[in-house]
């Protein structure tokens, strides 16, 4: 692969290695979504035998009809055209294609499926504190009810140290997706499962590794977000009839349940931490639909 201006040929990990740069620390993405990319841009380069001249309109809706054919999903094919806009535009700008090519790519739509959530009754047995006052029991309850009470991610949450929760405010300090800090307040039963864990759990796990995290794991290091998950799934698994969700699946139901209770869109966008009304608009398709729902049962002329 040759420059532009005619200078040395840059090779297929020099790409890799120049945009991973560009899009840690110019873009400030999160190590996930720089991976994510990275594995489409690879695609994208073997695709292209290797050859980054080769790379122009025809051969992108080329890749982009291989994956589509491949059976990936809508919201695959949706981040892989967008990486390759970010990634033809990277490279135009350093000399290293003649044009942008993505600028003529179109933008695949994505399915907007209905988010599984739980009713206000199943949400009511997730969180009922188990009768166990073990270390793991009094973290586990807390994550839970953390995570129903203000809708946190489950990056967010493992994030947390202890000087982020502010109990005399009942409010919890968030640093959400690029680096953007916003509080999101919590009500007495979250505050009550952290004061357990804190004083009585907490301490029993706390290590030189611990550092201030707020949820630890059993070794004493930082919980991480396979373990949030796999204690959300136990915990709903005990509930009679409750989807089999995760942690996303907590903070939908939380933000369906402040729209029930008459919470205004805006403000649900500002405590999930969405840049877009647009993403926090589809939790008023759920609300809508158990309205028609219970219309249709109970109505006597529906």
């Amino acid at each position: 692969m040759v420059r532009e201006d005619g200078a040395a040929a840059v090779t297929r990990d020099e790409v890799l290695a120049e945009f991973g740069r560009h899009l840690r620390l110019e873009r400030d993405l999160s190590p996930h979504t720089v991976r994510a990319y990275l594995t489409d841009v690879t695609s994208l380069l073997d695709h292209l035998g290797g050859e980054l001249d080769a790379l122009d309109i025809g051969a992108l809706r080329e890749w982009l009809a291989y994956q589509h054919e491949e059976g990936k999903a809508r919201s695959t094919l949706a981040r892989r055209t967008a990486c390759a806009r970010t990634f033809t535009a990277y490279c135009h700008r350093r000399g290293w294609l003649p044009t942008d090519p993505g600028l003529l790519l179109g933008t695949a739509k994505t399915a907007r499926s209905l988010p599984s959530v739980l009713d206000q009754e199943q949400a009511q047995a997730a969180m009922e504190v188990p009768a166990a006052a073990e270390p793991k029991e009094l973290r586990d309850q807390a994550l839970l009810e953390l995570l129903y009470a203000t809708g946190v991610r489950v990056s967010e949450l493992c994030a947390l140290d202890v000087d982020d929760v502010d109990r005399d405010r009942h409010v919890l300090r968030v640093l959400g997706k690029g680096r953007k800090e916003r509080s999101v307040p919590f009500g007495l039963p979250a505050l009550r499962a952290l004061d357990r864990w804190c004083i009585h759990g907490r301490p029993l796990w706390t290590r030189a590794r611990s550092g201030p995290a707020l949820f630890l794991g059993v070794r004493g290091g930082r919980i991480d977000a396979g373990t949030v998950r796999r204690v959300v799934h136990a915990r709903l698994a005990q509930v009679e009839g409750a989807p089999d969700m995760g942690p996303h699946g907590l903070r939908h139901t939380a933000a369906t349940h402040l729209l029930e209770g008459g919470a205004d869109l805006r403000s649900v966008q500002e405590l999930l931490g969405h840049a877009s009304l647009n993403t926090t608009q589809i939790y008023t398709h759920v609300s809508i639909d158990r309205l028609r729902a219970a219309y249709r049962q109970a109505h006597p002329r529906a």
